[in-house]
């Protein structure tokens, strides 16, 4: 994947934050968050998104469909308050 542009990093952050997302399935590297629904917090200039699963981290992933899809289904499951970025953790009020 080469390094996005200004502009073109700019237009994945409008795409990809906020938005619900699961890895693709048949990716090696990322078994660990099969089945795992996560938000994206942001996307950074080098073109990965930024995934909060709700476990206390955030990982990088490539913001690509090739790597990531946006879950549209209503039930899915993700802890916003579990070890997430919030604006005011309710553990720190």
């Amino acid at each position: 994947m080469r390094f996005p542009t200004y502009d073109e990093a700019e237009a994945l952050k409008v795409a990809w934050t906020d938005r619900l997302v699961r890895v693709r399935a048949g990716l090696p590297e990322y078994t660990r968050f099969a089945g795992k629904t996560g938000r994206v917090v942001t996307v950074n200039y080098g073109g990965r998104a930024l995934v909060d699963f709700a476990d206390g981290a955030w990982y990088d992933i490539p913001a690509s469909d090739a790597f990531l899809e946006v879950v549209t289904d209503p039930a899915a499951k993700f802890d916003a308050t579990a070890n997430s970025a919030q604006k005011l953790p309710s553990r720190q009020s």
